[in-house]
């Protein structure tokens, strides 16, 4: 089974989504933006309902500094996907994968 988590940063702890605003605005010419939010996804399999739970507040967000939601609704918002392409290492996923590997001892 495929478990799913949607990660955002609480207001006032943007910093990734407003420096990317600012980058757009300046460097794409795109005035008419309003606003940027960054929402990660992370995926787990192989791992009980228990563990992905668990790792929900402790691997994959802060409870904190992030909102952390199984479901997300974006109605009329244009959305830009980013993951990495196959084969190229991915940091954010590698370290997550360790993270549960240590918590699960396994």
């Amino acid at each position: 089974m495929v478990y799913r988590v949607y990660v955002e940063k609480k207001e006032g702890q943007t910093h990734e989504a407003n420096g990317l605003l600012r980058e757009i605005k300046d460097f794409l010419q795109i005035d008419g933006l309003a606003s940027v939010r960054v929402i990660n996804r992370y995926d787990a399999e192989n791992i009980t309902k228990e563990l992905f739970d668990y790792a929900v507040g402790t691997v994959f967000s802060e409870p904190q500094l992030d909102f952390a939601t199984s479901q997300i609704d974006l109605p009329g918002a244009y959305v830009f996907a980013v993951e990495a392409l196959p084969g190229q290492f991915d940091q954010r996923a590698d370290s997550a994968a360790q993270c549960i590997q240590i918590i699960s001892q396994g």
